[in-house]
């Protein structure tokens, strides 16, 4: 049960967004840029920045959301969401989204542990400018969107078929679709 009454029964940042739908749609247009706008990365991969983040920050719902998101941007195997809690242990990751996700790691934690060293490792990899600012930026926005699911108490399905369809549909349709 959420900390506030929503007056809805849909599981984590679904619930909030038909809460207040006026927050839901400039906080759905900013996950459509980040995730699925113009870029060098593919959507599987900020997707699984995304997922990563939202693992490190402890919050259920948006690792598993975007963990089948970039399931579903690959094989649809959602095995990955627990291969994203291993550390990418299964998962073939480049050189560079492996600078990448350490960059978005630094970030979950606290901005400034973002050394230059990260960003010249990113970069020894082929990471341009872009790839680190979206790095950092989908980074800073998952600590956001957790925080807020998570901070009120929202509840999220355990298992991971649950969220089958949100990330296929999110993989596939997008994130404006999903506006209340």
């Amino acid at each position: 049960m959420a900390h506030i009454n929503l007056n809805n029964q849909f599981p984590g940042i679904v619930g909030l967004m038909h809460y207040r739908p006026e927050t839901a749609k400039p906080l759905n247009e900013l996950a459509e840029i980040l995730l699925r706008g113009e870029s060098t990365l593919t959507s599987a991969e900020r997707e699984m920045i995304a997922s990563y983040v939202s693992h490190q920050n402890e919050c259920h719902f948006c690792h598993s959301c975007h963990g089948a998101a970039a399931a579903h941007h690959l094989d649809g195997d959602l095995s990955l969401l627990s291969d994203i809690k291993d550390g990418f242990r299964k998962t073939n990751l480049s050189l560079k989204m492996k600078a990448l996700l350490n960059i978005a790691k630094k970030v979950q934690i606290l901005g400034n542990r973002v050394e230059p060293d990260d960003i010249r490792a990113a970069r020894d990899e082929g990471a341009t400018d872009r790839e680190i600012h979206d790095t950092v930026l989908i980074a800073a926005a998952f600590c956001m969107y957790n925080r807020y699911v998570d901070g009120l108490g929202t509840w999220a399905p355990e298992e991971p078929e649950a969220y089958d369809e949100t990330g296929r549909m999110l993989a596939h349709e997008g994130y404006l679709k999903s506006i209340p």
